[in-house]
């Protein structure tokens, strides 16, 4: 049963949201590196404004932000990953996606539509990957229901959403639904998008780490279906 749903969800009150976005904002605003914001900005093609924080800085602040607070539960999650990304820093957003990777198992298959809004709002390739692979496999590993959702959004017009449909299988190794995998990928064999073609290679080099013979295989069979970037990216680690 699909559980998907478009528009906004709502934010629901919070109290460990308050805390978090309280102590977040004073904390990295505090931080911020205007010069490096700039360079950060134009590397991922002005998607967003940034603060300027690098990856280990941010982390750190992160620890801080979090310390002594409760673990959350689903509704928490659901008003600090809506109000960070009302926010127009992407650090922000990294936040959200960090949290939410932690806390995902605290989510229910109900959650599906606020990661679909963090998809599809100010998307780009550094959030919507983490939560392709971290948030949605998780949710869809933990409910399989949900692949009624991923057989949906592999249909999508939006390329953030068919990307997330071929990458959320790429932490399930041997419980891969290989079915899935080629299907999607044949699926979208024809797509144009840069990002999707390279999505399509990659699912496939992931799944090869658990059995080559099989990408191979499908490789042999689909390749003139294949785009040439995405049979690259799939047979970069097969062997000959």
């Amino acid at each position: 049963m699909s559980v998907t749903a478009r528009g906004i969800p709502n934010v629901p009150r919070s109290a460990l949201a308050d805390t978090v976005l309280e102590r977040l904002t004073d904390v990295y605003a505090a931080a911020a590196d205007p010069e490096r914001a700039v360079a950060m900005r134009a590397y991922m093609k002005d998607v967003a404004p940034f603060l300027g924080l690098t990856s280990p800085v941010r982390r750190s602040l992160s620890r801080t932000v979090l310390e002594g607070l409760p673990r959350p539960g689903e509704s928490d999650c659901t008003a600090l990953a809506l109000r960070c990304w009302r926010l127009p820093e992407r650090e922000y957003h990294y936040f959200a996606v960090d949290f939410l990777r932690r806390y995902v198992t605290h989510c229910s298959s109900g959650f599906l539509p606020v990661v679909r809004h963090l998809l599809t709002t100010v998307p780009w390739w550094d959030t919507v990957d983490l939560l392709a692979a971290h948030v949605v496999g998780g949710l869809v590993a933990a409910d399989r229901g949900l692949t009624a959702d991923m057989d949906a959004w592999i249909a999508d017009e939006d390329r953030w959403l068919v990307r997330t449909a071929l990458l959320h299988q790429l932490r399930h190794r041997e419980r891969t639904d290989t079915d899935r995998l080629f299907g999607y990928c044949l699926r979208q064999s024809g797509h144009t998008d840069f990002f999707v073609r390279k999505a399509i290679g990659w699912c496939l080099r992931e799944y090869a780490k658990t059995d080559p013979d099989a990408v191979r295989a499908f490789v042999a069979e689909h390749g003139q279906r294949l785009a040439p970037l995405s049979v690259r990216e799939a047979l970069r680690n097969t062997g000959p």
